[in-house]
């Protein structure tokens, strides 16, 4: 099934876009444009054994294969099933999830049903627009049901936040009205996608601000998924500062000619983990040059932030790049790796990770979990580790007390709440999967938590060990809990 999937999408790919001109493009991209109908259900970050209800959301998407539709990653995330509807038509119909890249806002839909596609044609993929380029946007924003149509202008081409996944690639900003509703939907030049809706900025000092996934983070998607599976965009895993300052630049023996950033930290388990250290300059990579203020040229007097260079390869390429270390120049391979974080960012289609030991319910530190409160309301301790903290051999995940579920075992610590965890029986908690095993080896007849200092709860938990384990079955019935551990953890 594998290699016929594959076969499809070269096929798709290399050779199944026709260009289309004139109105009879304009036609075909009316009719190819769809309206995205998602039920989902997002896993409850408080209580992680559990399920919130389940809501809908619409969005919109294009024809671009054979039976396939694209629509953006938030558009699908956490779907638990899905409908599509074309352009004029009543009919919806049943389409399931192929591919999701929820790093670069990117999903592939697939729909059984031949005949769904009848008077389509797929959109033909083209180039990265040029700023002042007109564009038009196809989608089905909110304030009606029926197909809207709105025209504007590039206005920007720079590297921006996208805001699903917290990570940061090219986009394209254009004055074309898109709303909610419009993401997933198609954003044409000269009857070619240019690229799709998928975030706008809105504010009293800010107007007609919308983005699109541009098409050459769309071509990379689609080269990536020609093996049957999504990898993701790669990450350096490097922390920065510029050198536009003269003595900096001195004292790191730059010569005039020379430019790029300079290393301040690099992340464990990092891209560059064991090759760039604390004071290299990073001068190019990709074979392009890294200017001091971290940009580097787009196209002709265009400029960007360097990190869309890794938006050009794949997951495990060997890229070259170049580095002053104490003044000398050196050429390095960079094998491209996931992006590495203390606390993750956000994650979509997958179940929260958790571990309850006799009503103590552990979760790690991660981007979903501190939205459970407002962000002013988040412990200034959580987000100093989301900003700044760095994964290590000690420390891979930041792991958290996060509540106690009250039986007679646990009393006088009912009110412990997210709160960090640093050893269970004095066995140091690196990362989740710790917690089953420090667990099994009883202090004696305790069982020892110890946290990091709280100026509220204090730094220790202390549990009689038979009890605990007597009364920890209990515990998962009465709050009607099937399982003491997530299911990553179970296997």
């Amino acid at each position: 099934m594998g290699g016929v999937k594959r076969t499809v999408l070269f096929l798709w790919i290399g050779v199944g876009w026709v260009a289309l001109s004139g109105s009879g493009a304009q036609a075909s991209i009316r009719s190819s444009t769809v309206k995205v109908f998602t039920i989902f259900k997002r896993p409850d970050y408080e209580q992680p054994w559990q399920m919130h209800p389940q809501r809908s959301r619409t969005g919109s998407g294009c024809v671009v294969g054979e039976n396939r539709i694209l629509t953006n990653a938030h558009v699908v995330g956490d779907q638990v099933y899905l409908q599509v509807r074309k352009a004029g038509r009543p009919e919806k119909f049943t389409a399931e999830l192929e591919f999701v890249a929820h790093d670069c806002e990117l999903a592939l839909l697939r729909v059984s049903d031949s005949s769904f596609f009848k008077d389509t044609s797929p959109i033909p993929l083209g180039d990265l627009p040029a700023q002042g380029d007109r564009v038009t946007a196809y989608g089905f924003p909110l304030g009606g049901d029926e197909l809207s149509i709105t025209k504007g202008v590039v206005s920007r081409i720079e590297v921006t936040e996208y805001v699903h996944s917290g990570r940061s690639f090219l986009t394209v900003q254009t004055d074309a009205a898109i709303n909610p509703g419009n993401s997933g939907g198609p954003v044409i030049q000269n009857d070619r996608l240019a690229g799709i809706s998928f975030q706008s900025f809105s504010g009293s000092q800010a107007e007609n601000i919308g983005y699109m996934v541009p098409a050459p983070i769309i071509r990379r998607f689609l080269e990536d998924i020609r093996d049957g599976r999504y990898d993701g965009i790669g990450s350096l895993g490097i922390f920065w500062q510029k050198t536009e300052n003269e003595s900096l630049r001195n004292q790191l023996q730059l010569s005039p000619a020379q430019s790029g950033v300079l290393v301040t930290r690099t992340r464990y388990g990092s891209s560059v983990w064991g090759l760039l250290q604390e004071g290299d300059v990073l001068v190019s990579f990709g074979g392009k040059s890294v200017a001091g203020d971290g940009t580097t040229v787009q196209r002709l007097g265009e400029r960007v932030h360097f990190s869309h260079l890794l938006s050009s390869y794949q997951l495990g390429q060997q890229v070259p790049a170049e580095i002053s270390r104490q003044g000398r120049l050196q050429k390095i391979l960079v094998p491209l790796e996931h992006e590495t974080r203390l606390v993750p960012g956000p994650r979509y289609d997958v179940r929260p990770t958790y571990f309850i030991f006799a009503g103590l319910v552990f979760v790690p530190l991660t981007r979903d979990y501190m939205g459970t409160w407002e962000w002013q309301n988040v412990p200034e301790i959580f987000k100093y580790y989301f900003f700044h903290g760095l994964p290590s051999q000690e420390r891979k995940e930041v792991v958290v007390l996060s509540k106690v579920l009250p039986q007679e075992v646990n009393v006088g610590y009912h009110e412990v709440t997210d709160v960090i965890v640093r050893s269970v029986n004095g066995r140091n908690i690196s990362q989740m999967r710790d917690l089953a095993e420090a667990f099994r080896h009883p202090q004696g007849n305790y069982q020892v938590v110890d946290l990091e200092a709280h100026a509220t709860f204090g730094t220790r938990i202390v549990l009689d060990a038979s009890q605990a384990q007597k009364a920890h079955g209990e515990i998962l019935s009465r709050y009607g809990i099937a399982g003491d551990r997530s299911e990553d953890l179970a296997r």
